[in-house]
């Protein structure tokens, strides 16, 4: 798949409560403040977040729109707010595929009776896709392992599902484009992508790859998110899962990952050097379950030969290249 011309950098206060009156007492005080601290923890900060994170999605999707992209999207905000309209097809599709992803998490954590955030939206930088992805915060513990299974692999997969929607409809928008000569950022096929784009396109001549439309690009972004997500490591819905189905020899899994990462940073994209570091930093245990005696039986084995196919098909050891 290839962006031409395109030019994404890759990532190799006070408190605003009230004052307290005299006649406050510290009993007062203190449940006035946790309820204020539960109101925007619970609404008000996803609320915002997902607001910023709409804002700098739409502006990543006009500025890859952009003609002039040595202007840089600062100037284009300023000078040509206009362009803003062309990114809605991308900010659209991006948002949609990370709200289905969270709200699988979400739902399910409900299910299993385990209280959770909103999706919290992380904003990003418009010169790449204008957002980090998003987060829910699990605010109990989780019982046994059924739940935490069921919890961690939901989210990849309601993603995943959205992201092939998107991409069918994003690709039938597309078009090819002879590559040779040409200089922009490549991204790297997952196996999904290659499937999807010869279903529909047939076999492409060489030197010639599909240039997606906004809406295939997003639908790339979020099938690689799907791919991440799923890497069995520390707190990552992958970690989650692999935990689910072998403990503590999850640990062993980790290490095992740690070094494959390490060797793609050397022979692929850099980038998976900072992902080994993660997983240095997020450490290779995983907190217990309540109840980890609890079997998971024989249906959810078989959603995790899925989960793996699903990483199977969405990963892709060189995401950013240069030709």
């Amino acid at each position: 798949m290839h962006q031409p011309m395109a030019q994404h950098n890759l990532p190799d206060g006070s408190d605003s409560g009230r004052l307290p009156s005299d006649h406050h007492s510290t009993d007062e005080l203190s449940d006035d403040t946790a309820e204020e601290e539960s109101t925007f923890s619970r609404w008000t900060l996803p609320s915002i977040l997902l607001i910023l994170t709409i804002f700098t999605t739409l502006w990543a999707g006009a500025f890859q729109a952009y003609p002039r992209k040595l202007a840089g999207p600062v100037r284009m905000l300023i000078e040509e707010p206009e362009w803003l309209w062309l990114g809605i097809p991308f900010a659209v599709t991006l948002i949609g595929i990370l709200v289905t992803h969270e709200l699988g998490h979400f739902v399910v954590s409900r299910m299993h009776g385990v209280p959770a955030s909103l999706p919290l939206f992380i904003p990003g930088f418009p010169q790449m896709i204008g957002t980090f992805g998003a987060i829910i915060r699990v605010k109990g513990p989780i019982q046994d392992r059924r739940a935490l299974f069921d919890i961690g692999v939901a989210g990849p997969l309601a993603g995943f599902v959205a992201a092939i929607i998107a991409l069918t409809l994003g690709l039938l928008s597309s078009h090819t484009q002879d590559t040779e000569g040409q200089f922009g950022v490549h991204y790297g096929e997952p196996l999904i992508f290659k499937l999807m784009t010869f279903v529909i396109f047939g076999p492409l001549p060489i030197h010639t790859e599909v240039v997606p439309g906004p809406i295939a690009f997003a639908a790339w972004f979020g099938i690689f998110v799907t791919s991440l997500n799923l890497i069995p490591i520390g707190q990552l819905d992958g970690g989650h899962v692999a935990y689910a189905l072998w403990g503590s020899r999850q640990q062993t899994i980790v290490f095992a990952v740690l070094i494959f990462v390490i060797v793609l940073g050397f022979v692929g994209w850099t980038g998976w050097f900072l992902w080994a570091f993660l997983a240095m930093i997020l450490g290779f245990g995983h907190p217990p379950v309540v109840n980890p005696n609890v079997p998971l039986g024989r249906w959810r084995v078989l959603v995790s030969w899925i989960a793996l196919a699903v990483f199977l098909l969405s990963f892709t050891p060189v995401p950013f290249s240069l030709p």
